[in-house]
């Protein structure tokens, strides 16, 4: 036989066992792996989801009170001032498109704003108050639950002036419908859930 034949096959035989002894170690590593647990994958939690912003479309009702003032012009009996506790409801309907809110509400008040005025008027010339109501339009600008407004229209009232008659103290009514034009402002807060 040729000596490099033998060669050639003698290193055969010596990397024979060399090749099983890799493919040995490499299968026990390989398994030794696999029976590792794997890492457990962590995702970052969700982002939170705000709210939606709140809406202020649609009708509402509404009960309100406070105190109102007056001053009443005498001729030649001189003014007086008058005041009272005004209560009573409140109606309305608003209509939200991006943040501006547009609507149209009324209230109607009982009230005893009343004044009296003893100038020229020894005995009391009185004016009061008995109920007022309004109607008004309504423009506002929503930043989530607070919504900062203005409203202009209409408003009128039952005026009643009285003054003591000379004639064996009998008393002389006159009762005046008031109608004036009114612009006012204010501040809504929305509380709690819906």
């Amino acid at each position: 036989m040729n000596t490099t034949k033998m060669k050639k096959r003698i290193n055969a035989v010596a990397l024979l066992p060399a090749t099983v002894l890799l493919s040995l170690v490499v299968a026990a590593a390989g398994a030794h792996a696999a029976d590792l647990s794997v890492a457990p994958l962590y995702k970052a939690p969700p982002a939170p989801v705000a709210p939606p912003p709140y809406n202020w479309s649609g009708f509402y009702l509404g009960v309100n009170g406070g105190g109102g003032w007056s001053t009443s012009h005498w001729d030649s009996f001189g003014s007086t001032n008058g005041s009272g506790v005004v209560v009573g409801g409140t109606a309305g309907l608003n209509w939200q498109t991006g943040h501006a809110v547009f609507g149209i509400e009324g209230d109607i008040d009982w009230s005893n704003i009343k004044g009296t005025t003893t100038t020229a008027c020894p005995a009391g010339c009185t004016t009061q108050n008995d109920w007022l109501a309004t109607v008004r339009g309504r423009a506002g600008y929503a930043f989530d639950r607070v919504l900062p407004y203005v409203t202009g229209g209409l408003a009128v009232g039952d005026i009643k002036a009285s003054t003591p008659g000379f004639n064996c103290g009998t008393t002389s009514n006159n009762n005046v419908s008031v109608r004036e034009d009114l612009v006012r402002g204010g501040l809504n807060f929305k509380f709690g859930g819906n």
